[in-house]
C-alpha cells in the first residue's frame, strides 16, 4: 500500500485528499466489483464503498493515464483503492482525480498528465484543468 497526499492551498482554505492504493495483476478478466477503465486496466474500490462522485472521479484519474499504463503493462493491472480520506472542509470530489493522477505518476514514474487546479479569484472558486482530457463525470453543484 502507498499513500499519496494531494494538497492545494487557496486564499480561503484549500483542497486535501489522502489516497491509499495498491496495484495487483488483473487475474482472469478483472476482479469482482471493479470498474474497467481501459482494455485490461481496472479500478478496484474499497470494500467500505465510496460516494458515487468520488468513485467516478477516481476512475477519471486512472483514465488520464490508461493508455500509458496499458502500454507499460499490456497484461493489465488493478489499481485498488484501499482508502480515500479527506476533511470535508477542504474537499471537492474532483480532487480525488488529482490524487489518483499524482499517485499513478509517482507509482509508475509516469509523466504529468497536465491535470491540475488553480484558484479563480474573480469567480471565488477552484478551477480544474484536465490536460486536454474531457471528464465524462457531471460537474458538481458547487461549481
Amino acid at each position: 500500500m502507498s499513500v499519496f497526499a494531494f494538497r492545494f492551498r487557496g486564499p480561503a482554505g484549500g483542497l486535501a485528499v489522502n489516497l491509499d492504493a495498491e496495484v495487483s495483476g488483473p487475474g482472469n478478466g478483472g476482479p469482482p466489483h471493479a470498474l474497467r477503465i481501459h482494455r485490461k486496466i481496472w479500478l478496484g474500490l474499497p470494500a467500505s464503498g465510496l460516494y458515487w462522485e468520488d468513485a467516478a472521479w477516481l476512475a477519471f484519474g486512472v483514465r488520464l493515464h490508461a493508455q500509458a499504463l496499458s502500454d507499460l503493462l499490456p497484461e493489465g493491472l488493478v489499481v485498488r483503492v484501499v482508502a480515500l480520506d479527506f476533511p470535508l472542509s477542504d474537499y471537492r470530489c474532483e480532487a480525488s482525480a488529482l490524487a489518483m493522477d499524482g499517485w499513478l505518476c509517482r507509482r509508475f514514474a509516469l509523466p504529468p498528465s497536465g491535470a491540475g487546479v488553480t484558484y479563480d479569484r474573480e469567480r471565488d472558486r477552484f478551477a480544474f484543468t484536465w490536460g486536454g482530457a474531457r471528464p465524462s463525470v457531471p460537474p458538481t453543484s458547487a461549481q
